[in-house]
């Protein structure tokens, strides 16, 4: 495949919830959800938690000046780095931000809006430097952001509501599924109908089956439903996303081991791993 259709994603933040940093978790990392995919020269972010800083820094010294940013919803810990990507604060530099999730009370600017204002943040929006355009689609519709590239959509079943993404490019396909949550015994078609023989499906794991009794409501799901619905579904990798805070490295790594006895595709997210369809 030649550089110009080549197809990859790579991950910056792969923690949910909330940032985590000491020992315990230096081999998965503590940033919170934050996925690049590159399609050929596209730029594409999903989510903005902490792990964007980093991202943003590294685009700034490759000397990026647009990116599409995806969020998935507008909880903290996905919109929490945003402002502190670098490249929204570099003048000529264009930043669009696309959302299939607007709060109830108003847009997904409203929301980053709100985020950066007192007595939350000492500066609005307003201090960036670069042209800033924010983009509220309904989930289920699908993106044409570029051409050649095609985004599906769809609802996911979380708490105030999230969307799921299929980026479909040159032939391959990654998805980005995170915050939903299952129902026991039931497969979620909206995430069957995405995830349909994708080459890389990236799958909101925070919980185990076990923990998974106690946390209904909390709008995740379980490394062990990611596994069921890639089989059922054809998918070749499968990987394990969203971490809980209290997972670590060793606890993850032991989840790699019983994913790949279900699902033979399947690796544990980690800070800098980059994976290609």
């Amino acid at each position: 495949m030649s550089a110009l259709n080549h197809m990859y994603v790579r991950f910056w933040g792969v923690r949910g919830s909330i940032p985590v940093s000491d020992a315990h978790y230096i081999r998965y990392g503590g940033n919170t959800s934050c996925v690049e995919v590159r399609c050929g020269e596209a730029v594409f972010v999903f989510d903005a938690g902490s792990g964007i800083r980093g991202l943003g820094a590294a685009l700034v010294e490759e000397g990026c000046t647009e990116v599409d940013l995806f969020l998935s919803h507008s909880h903290i810990d996905h919109i929490l780095g945003l402002p502190f990507f670098p490249l929204a604060y570099q003048r000529g530099n264009t930043l669009r931000v696309w959302s299939g999730h607007q709060p109830e009370d108003g847009s997904t600017e409203g929301a980053v809006r709100h985020l950066m204002s007192a007595p939350l943040f000492p500066v609005s929006p307003e201090i960036f430097s670069a042209h800033v355009a924010f983009f509220d689609f309904q989930a289920g519709e699908t993106l044409n952001p570029k051409p050649g590239i095609v985004i599906r959509t769809a609802p996911l079943r979380h708490p105030d509501g999230a969307t799921g993404y299929r980026v479909e490019y040159a032939g391959k396909s990654i998805c980005y599924i995170t915050d939903t949550e299952h129902e026991p015994g039931m497969q979620d078609e909206n995430v069957i109908g995405l995830i349909e023989g994708a080459d890389i499906v990236i799958y909101d794991a925070m919980f185990t089956d076990a923990e998974f009794s106690r946390y209904r409501g909390w709008g995740h799901s379980t490394f062990e439903e990611g596994a069921r619905l890639c089989r059922v579904s054809g998918v070749k990798t499968y990987v394990i996303f969203h971490h809980a805070p209290k997972r670590d490295d060793e606890a993850l790594s032991r989840i790699e081991v019983a994913a790949r006895r279900l699902f033979a595709g399947a690796v544990v997210a980690r800070e800098g791993l980059t994976l290609s369809p």
